[in-house]
């Protein structure tokens, strides 16, 4: 039994694989009875293992830590690890929930039973309140690309679980194209603030009709884009690409709108508004 990652510090002892003191002195506590060497940052890979491993190997992996193993990003490495398990006093860092589970809402990855995709995204959707909920139901979409269709049959299958409401609006609002929480946000202000809703990740396509570049989100109907922009490019090639790609994305036709950190939710909306009802580029305008 190797000890390079989580495991079960009696366990350990009973097979002579490590002694007491070293427990103490070698490893860390991540859950009771449940060790990781000393060394490691534990991640959210970790934890979750060693949350299932808490429970003796009973739990079922759910939530956003389930969302975490079928591969969706921005979930934190502190994130408290959710378990069906029907243990009612869980250890700090831990939520356990008495779900029933019914056949075909759990599978084997990576040696964990983990709920499925759909399973999971009825979870976050119902549990996860507002715009956190959608921007992990988003998370979760973009990588295993789950039906909502069948989220929505499974909850008339739950239909006594609380919060299937909110997992209904929560589900009308899912965009699989969002690339990040911040993507989430803008589109949610957007509809937020009257405009229909954009469709994500639009195809810019060269003259052999190959897509040479995706816009974050837009109206093909008045060509008009939205782009997050997290953060400051500095490297020349990086920004000279991005200059490349705005001509590129210009000449088709397009008028993009730029959103970059830190900019107020009024001047955004302020300027897509100006762009969508006029045929003046964002950066060309003068006022």
């Amino acid at each position: 039994m190797p000890l390079d990652g989580p495991f079960i510090g009696s366990e350990a002892l009973a097979r002579g694989l490590v002694k007491k003191h070293h427990l103490r002195s070698r490893y860390q506590a991540v859950f009771p009875d449940v060790y990781l060497p000393e060394h490691l940052e534990p991640t959210l890979a970790h934890r979750t293992r060693a949350a299932w491993l808490w429970s003796r190997r009973r739990g079922v992996v759910a939530g956003a830590a389930a969302a975490g193993l079928h591969g969706a990003q921005w979930i934190p490495d502190d994130e408290p690890i959710e378990l069906v398990w029907s243990n009612a006093r869980p250890p700090t860092g831990l939520v356990t929930r008495r779900d029933r589970l019914q056949d075909g809402e759990v599978q084997w990855l990576r040696g964990l039973p983990v709920t499925t995709p759909v399973r999971t995204a009825f979870d976050i959707g119902r549990l996860t309140r507002g715009e956190r909920g959608i921007a992990r139901l988003d998370a979760l979409g973009n990588v295993s690309r789950f039906d909502p269709e069948r989220v929505l049959e499974l909850a008339d299958r739950h239909a006594g679980s609380p919060g299937v409401p909110r997992l209904r609006a929560a589900l009308a609002l899912h965009d699989r194209g969002a690339e990040s929480p911040r993507e989430t946000w803008l589109r949610l202000l957007l509809v937020g603030a009257g405009h229909p809703k954009p469709r994500t990740q639009i195809p810019v396509f060269d003259n052999y009709g190959r897509p040479r570049y995706y816009l974050d989100m837009g109206w093909e109907d008045v060509m008009v884009a939205v782009e997050y922009d997290g953060q400051h490019h500095r490297e020349r090639t990086v920004f000279s690409n991005d200059i490349i790609r705005a001509e590129f994305i210009a000449e088709r036709g397009w008028r993009c709108v730029r959103v970059v950190a830190g900019q107020r939710p009024a001047e955004i909306l302020d300027r897509v508004a100006r762009t969508r009802a006029s045929g003046v580029r964002p950066d060309r305008r003068i006022s």
